[in-house]
């Protein structure tokens, strides 16, 4: 698929709901995620008929955007109800419904212990409101020993030192500003940006 095309598809998706501060819940737009996506396909790791988890989905954007782009399956793992109805919403829009599983629940270490995916993907709380809210997730990828992209803080510098002390690859291979819609109350600004970062974690 075309990147406008995915672009364009991905863009249309209802939105996260955003109900929570805490958990740090903003939708990654349809533009992003697609460049991104084609950024993970340009490494041979989201490939023709491979399975992918998306960790913290939201909407389901990053691995509704893997199925189009040829992922034979995916699965989606958001703890919030709301979101997690916006995931299926969306893979019905898409006709994706058959090859999607949608999993409401926490991500903790043991959430990928038995997974038998090809790759994750995910963009997980920065810890802004909750400190370390992204350890589950970095543990989960741990735990899980296969190929992993994330996005994350461009100022975070724990990534690199984790997966490095446990023997993994780490690779950080681009950076994008980050749309944060005034989606809560303690926002002053109509519309606000942050610089991401983009991490290609690889087992030993």
């Amino acid at each position: 698929m075309r990147l406008r095309t995915l672009a364009m598809r991905l863009s249309k998706l209802h939105p996260h709901p955003c109900n929570s501060v805490e958990l740090e819940q903003y939708s990654t737009e349809g533009d992003l995620a697609a460049r991104w996506l084609s950024d993970i396909a340009a490494f041979g790791d989201l490939i023709e008929g491979c399975s992918v988890v998306d960790l913290g989905t939201g909407n389901g954007v990053l691995g509704l955007g893997a199925l189009l782009m040829g992922a034979s399956s995916a699965t989606l793992i958001e703890v919030d109800e709301e979101a997690c109805a916006a995931c299926a919403n969306n893979a019905a829009d898409l006709g994706l419904e058959d090859r999607v599983e949608i999993v409401q629940a926490e991500v903790d270490e043991d959430t990928l212990a038995k997974s038998s995916a090809d790759l994750v993907i995910t963009n997980p709380p920065w810890g802004k409101q909750l400190e370390r809210a992204d350890r589950p997730f970095l543990e989960a990828i741990l735990s899980a020993g296969v190929t992993a992209h994330i996005m994350h803080n461009a100022g975070a510098g724990h990534i690199q030192s984790i997966f490095e002390a446990a023997g993994w690859g780490v690779e950080r291979y681009g950076e994008a500003d980050l749309a944060l819609p005034a989606a809560y109350a303690h926002h002053s600004r109509e519309r606000g940006r942050t610089r991401a970062a983009f991490w290609r974690l690889t087992p030993p």
